[in-house]
C-alpha cells in the first residue's frame, strides 16, 4: 500500500464537465488544468487555499485545449505564479482565441508564454516531483504526471474510465493515442489511482483489464 503524502482535490467545473485538480503538499500546492468558466467557480477552489493555508507555487497545464485553460484568468489576477506547459507543440495556445470560437466562447488570446514543462523523470517544484511523461494522440502538447510517491498519474484527456480522450480535434490520432497509452500509461503499476480530465478516478489496472478503446497488446 503505497502512502498518501499529497492530497488531491477535484473540482468539475464549466460547460465541459471539466475536472480541474488541486495538489496539496507540505503547505504548498499546484492547480492542475484550471477550467472554471465563473469567478464563483474559481472561488471554490481559493476558499480551500485560504481553509488549508497553502501557498499557490504554479499552475501546471497537461494540454492546451481551451477547457483546461480557460480558467487561467481568474487563477492569474489573484496570484502571481508561473504557468507551465509543454513546448512540444504550441498551436493550442497560441491560438487559443480561434480555438474558443469553435465551442462559442468569444475570448482574448493570451498575452505571455507559459514557461517549459520538460519531459523527464524527475521535475520537481517545492516539495512535488514528477515523472512527466508525452502523451499525445488527443492534442499534440498533452503530457501526464505521475507521482510515483503517492502512486497518482494526473492523466488529463488522454486516459479516462473505460474511455479515452476524442481524436477529431486538431492533430488528434487515435493510433497516437493509444501508443502513448500503452507505452507511457500502462506500464505504470497497477494499483496507480487515475485522476482523468473529465469523469471518475480509475486505476491503470482496471482500465488495462477493462478499457474497451486500448488493449494491451498479446
Amino acid at each position: 500500500m503505497v502512502a498518501q503524502i499529497m492530497d488531491i482535490t477535484c473540482f468539475t467545473v464549466g460547460p465541459f464537465a471539466e475536472n480541474t485538480y488541486l495538489l496539496a503538499e507540505k503547505g504548498q500546492a499546484l492547480i492542475i488544468d484550471p477550467g472554471f468558466s465563473s469567478q464563483n467557480e474559481f472561488n471554490e477552489l481559493r476558499s480551500v487555499l485560504e481553509e488549508q493555508d497553502l501557498t499557490l507555487l504554479a499552475v501546471l497545464l497537461t494540454h492546451a485545449h481551451v477547457d483546461h485553460v480557460m480558467g487561467l484568468p481568474y487563477v492569474l489576477s489573484h496570484f502571481e505564479v508561473p504557468v507551465y506547459l509543454s513546448d512540444k507543440d504550441r498551436y493550442l495556445w497560441d491560438n487559443f482565441s480561434s480555438q474558443a470560437a469553435m465551442f462559442g466562447f468569444q475570448v482574448k488570446g493570451f498575452d505571455f508564454n507559459p514557461r517549459s514543462l520538460p519531459i523527464t523523470e524527475d521535475w520537481a517544484i517545492g516539495p512535488f516531483e514528477f515523472d512527466v511523461r508525452y502523451t499525445p494522440g488527443h492534442a499534440p502538447d498533452h503530457l501526464s504526471l505521475y507521482h510515483a510517491k503517492s502512486g497518482s498519474l494526473i492523466a488529463g484527456d488522454a486516459l479516462f474510465k473505460e474511455g479515452v480522450g476524442r481524436t477529431d480535434l486538431y492533430k488528434g490520432d487515435m493510433n497516437l493515442l493509444k501508443e502513448s497509452i500503452r507505452e507511457q500509461l500502462y506500464v505504470l503499476p497497477d494499483e496507480t489511482r487515475v485522476y482523468s480530465g473529465h469523469g471518475p478516478e480509475t486505476t491503470i489496472g482496471h482500465e488495462k483489464e477493462s478499457n474497451p478503446f486500448v488493449k494491451l497488446e498479446a
